[in-house]
């Protein structure tokens, strides 16, 4: 491998190359590498940290699932001021923490290369997410952010929200399970009324409840680009599902909405039924586990006959029993949409 000049991608994932290995790599790495659960620690990163100032052909660097703590992160974000090459940085499942965030933080002002980082299961709190928030306003080449199953928290996503503003360059944001709560949710409404580059937003398994989706409603009223919006469980009852549907009226760019396993019920059915009349752009509604029964659906299945433009609507493990599948039937005879309901 020292010598070779046409190797462009090499998988070793799932071995147990661990630190003494790494230095090894290091001196022979050329292109892609996939490194993901290898027990590499610190000391090994570090290692691969020197080879990356230096490399000019890595694109991919998969580091996922492995031992990387603070002075590993710091190593890697040392490369990353140098490196003109890499793109995607897999870093999840690791032990990063606010320390290795604010060092990788210091390094994204400066790159200009990468445009996918993944930093999921990390510990990162609201201080990892305050410096992240910092470099989002500078960098203007990163399009996609994984920070998913962190604990930023409310003031950590205030901090991403205020970075939302500025950034011009980021598309998709991954959030899900990161203790945000409704003042949170208020913050990222805030940033979705002047933000133009965001199109993809990720908060399920949050705790946004009805004022968050409220919030985000107002906001779908005047953002003209985010085109995806999770927000499976999440604690939102009918008067969020409510607030969203006045929203999908007007609304012009949105085209997939997840709602699953929230608790909207039937009078959260009903509204989005209403929504779906009139909005021509929606192709994806996820209504999984939200206690819609017949008369739900019945009103859903009467939306179906004059919407023209939803594909997918899922309806599973709701108490959806004949009346209701009957009309969803009878809506569907004429329309090439996908509908599931409880087995």
């Amino acid at each position: 491998m020292m010598t070779n000049s046409t190797l462009t991608s090499l998988d070793l994932g799932d071995n147990s190359i661990g630190d003494n290995g790494a230095p090894a790599l290091a001196e022979a790495l050329k292109n892609n590498s996939t490194l993901t659960n290898n027990s590499i620690g610190d000391s090994g990163v570090q290692a691969l940290s020197k080879a990356i100032k230096t490399n000019s052909t890595l694109t991919t660097l998969d580091l996922y699932g492995n031992l990387i703590g603070y002075s590993g992160a710091e190593a890697l974000a040392g490369a990353l001021k140098t490196n003109t090459t890499l793109t995607t940085s897999y870093l999840g499942n690791s032990s990063i923490g606010d320390s290795g965030a604010q060092a990788l933080s210091e390094a994204l002002k400066t790159n200009s290369t990468l445009t996918t980082l993944h930093l999921e299961y990390n510990s990162i709190g609201p201080n990892g997410a305050q410096a992240l928030s910092e470099a989002l306003k500078i960098n203007t080449t990163l399009v996609t952010l994984h920070l998913y199953q962190n604990s930023v928290g409310d003031s950590g996503a205030y901090a991403l929200a205020e970075a939302l503003k500025a950034n011009s360059s980021l598309a998709t944001l991954h959030l899900e399970g990161n203790s945000i709560g409704p003042k949170g949710a208020q913050a990222i409404s805030e940033a979705l009324k002047a933000n133009s580059i965001l199109t993809t937003l990720y908060l399920r398994g949050n705790s946004v409840g009805d004022s968050g989706a409220q919030a985000l409603a107002e906001a779908l009223k005047t953002n003209s680009t985010l085109t995806t919006l999770d927000l499976q469980g999440n604690s939102i009852e009918p008067n969020g599902a409510q607030a969203l549907s006045e929203a999908l009226k007007t609304n012009s760019t949105l085209i997939i909405l997840h709602l699953e396993y929230n608790s909207i019920r039937t009078d959260g059915a009903q509204t989005l039924a209403e929504a779906l009349k009139t909005n021509s752009t929606l192709t994806t509604l996820d209504l999984q586990g939200n206690l819609i029964d017949d008369n739900g659906a019945q009103a859903l299945a009467d939306a179906l006959k004059t919407n023209s433009t939803l594909t997918t609507l899922d309806l599973w493990y709701n108490p959806i029993e004949h009346n209701g599948t009957q009309a969803l039937a009878e809506a569907l005879k004429s329309k090439i949409v996908k509908y599931r309901r409880r087995e």
